[in-house]
């Protein structure tokens, strides 16, 4: 079979495509044949050699896939031939809280991604992909999906008519943006881009401000609120936006951290977070129950993300560089 690899620290032009064989499927093992992969800035900062933790030696990146199981091996229940699949960004971590243990080995990091035309995974690491998506839809749930509904629902712990502060127009906020729309919360959303924010306007983002025009946007937040702020900041870029989305959130309320794109030194302030009686949320992606409640919480809502752009495998370092741009909205996927 065909897969890429790359070796971490050493760029997007470390992208290799090479021959793999791949073994028939074990005791509880599927093999399933990949129909889309979705990429994540982590994927980028793998390549970059920035990310918390990576293999030395070249994995197939990606973490973010969905295709059809085409073999079972001995033992499995979950799954039959035909089945459409998405994988969870932690193989081991089921269900529960985060340990060491059930968050080793996440995918395209020190452990083999899903970069490849087919890939064997444990059942238990696999989800049903809900009816209505189709395979590209599907890819970009594992990890930006993922990753927004644990930080709205279950770290953030929102209702309807609550209400969350959203960075930009990546995957994970576009996600967050889509399903906090569609369970009645209030949204607020910032980019530098007019063009963007008419389109978060038109998949239901109720308030959207240009951060270049208004540069102390917090401020505005807060009026927008009641003097308030909200009652989540979902936290995307670091310094320069972590004190801003700080004083954007309510006293009591919550900032969840996914990412820093432009770094942490000097951001954080303990007595913001003290006199605040505010919660700071690391939010490590989540497991297999979030992705399958997700799922549900999709089918019956009848949400389809977002694709920015699909490119074909042999683009793939294109694709790594369409994201690295910035000027996605929403995901970016690889189709095999």
């Amino acid at each position: 079979m065909k897969t890429y690899q790359i070796t971490s620290g050493r760029g997007i032009t470390s992208l290799e495509l090479v021959e793999r064989e791949l073994a028939a499927p074990g005791p509880n093992q599927v093999r399933v044949r990949i129909r889309a992969v979705a990429l994540n800035y982590r994927d980028l900062m793998i390549a970059d050699g920035t990310y918390l933790s990576a293999s030395p030696a070249p994995v197939v990146p990606a973490s973010d896939a969905a295709g059809e199981v085409v073999a079972v091996g001995p033992g499995v229940t979950r799954f039959r031939v035909g089945d459409r699949v998405a994988s969870t960004f932690f193989p081991r971590w089921i269900h529960g809280r985060p340990t060491p243990a059930n968050t080793a080995g996440a995918l395209g990091a020190v452990a083999d991604g899903v970069l490849a035309e087919a890939a064997l995974f444990h059942e238990e690491a696999l989800v049903e992909v809900p009816a209505h998506l189709d395979f590209r839809e599907a890819a970009s749930i594992p990890c930006a999906g993922v990753t927004a509904w644990n930080s709205l629902f279950v770290e953030g712990r929102l209702k309807a008519g609550d209400s969350v502060l959203l960075l930009g127009t990546g995957g994970v906020s576009i996600w967050a943006l889509q399903i906090a729309s569609a369970a009645g919360l209030r949204t607020i959303l910032t980019s530098s881009s007019d063009a963007k924010l008419e389109r978060a306007r038109a998949l239901g983002a109720h308030e959207t401000l240009n951060y270049r025009e208004i540069p102390e946007w917090q401020d505005e937040v807060r009026r927008l609120t009641g003097g308030e702020g909200v009652d989540l900041a979902l936290e995307v870029g670091g310094l320069g936006t972590f004190e801003r989305s700080m004083a954007s959130t309510r006293m009591g309320g919550t900032v969840a951290i996914i990412g820093g794109l432009s770094g942490w030194a000097g951001a954080f302030d303990p007595f913001a977070v003290i006199g605040g009686a505010k919660r700071l949320a690391g939010i490590f992606v989540g497991n297999r129950a979030m992705s399958e409640d997700l799922g549900r919480f999709l089918s019956a809502t009848g949400v389809r993300p977002v694709i920015d752009r699909a490119f074909p495998f042999a683009q793939t370092r294109e694709a790594y560089e369409h994201l690295r741009s910035g000027r996605h909205f929403g995901k970016v996927v690889i189709d095999l």
